[in-house]
């Protein structure tokens, strides 16, 4: 009986210890999502959107325990994009092609608070891709009448091979279905510089260096696949332009020294 209660005091410790220098339930929490979403999910097409549930729950509360902690929020997109990465087989498809993926800048608007244990739901999905980058917009939603809580924008920095490529492969995998889970912008899909499609801002790195340090990839000759992914190329958002705008400008200005 003694034997046993040291056996139980060694495991309580144990995750004591774990919960304390890894936070263990991030970690199980993740790989749940990374089993449902190769298992349990369907697979989506690289131009729909996404959706995970979500829970507001006393750890992700703030200092006055009136709303989800703001820093949360980005900790909740690590299992929307986790999802969204395995679903679409972005991940792996970018993996095989001797790739890796990054997040390179965030932005993430509030508008209204999400209270504790309020139920949400995260919709994800991709706007715009470039040779390096692939922009992904995320919104938190209220269930019941579909009112976007938060929106954010990430810039996933795709390094070793031209995202052009990456999205040619995914994009001539299985043609996209139109549905309400289709990416939005669908509708005007049409290549880049017609229609209201704004510029993508032009800002020259050092000999080609990319801000990582890594140089990028000499374009490929054209293929047909290629050709079909500008094709399916949706149109730059004029928000996400002033964006990528402002991104420049500070790594032209850290280069600099300012």
């Amino acid at each position: 009986m003694e034997q046993l209660c040291y056996i139980a005091l060694s495991c309580l410790l144990a995750i004591v210890l774990l919960y304390g220098l890894l936070e263990l339930h991030y970690f199980l929490r993740m790989c749940l999502c990374v089993l449902l979403a190769r298992f349990i999910k369907r697979r989506c097409h690289i131009l729909e959107t996404t959706t995970v549930n979500g829970l507001c729950l006393s750890n992700d509360v703030d200092t006055l325990l009136y709303h989800m902690n703001n820093a949360r929020y980005f900790r909740e997109l690590d299992f929307a994009r986790v999802d969204f990465y395995e679903r679409t087989q972005l991940y792996s498809t970018i993996r095989r092609l001797g790739g890796s993926v990054f997040q390179g800048a965030a932005t993430i608007r509030y508008r209204r608070f999400i209270r504790p244990f309020q139920r949400f739901t995260i919709e994800s999905r991709i706007i715009y891709w470039d040779e390096q980058s692939l922009f992904m917009e995320h919104r938190f939603l209220r269930p019941s009448d579909q009112f976007v809580h938060c929106i954010a924008i990430c810039r996933q920095r795709v390094i070793d091979v031209p995202m052009d490529t990456v999205m040619a492969e995914l994009l001539a995998k299985t043609p996209l279905q139109a549905s309400r889970h289709t990416l939005s912008s669908t509708a005007s899909l049409q290549p880049v510089g017609m229609g209201s499609a704004t510029p993508m801002p032009q800002v020259a790195l050092e000999a080609g260096q990319a801000e990582n340090g890594h140089v990028a990839a000499a374009p490929a000759a054209a293929t047909a696949t290629t050709a079909y992914s500008i094709k399916m190329k949706p149109p730059l958002p004029p928000e996400l332009c002033k964006w990528i705008e402002y991104n420049e400008m500070s790594s032209k200005n850290l280069r600099s020294g300012c």
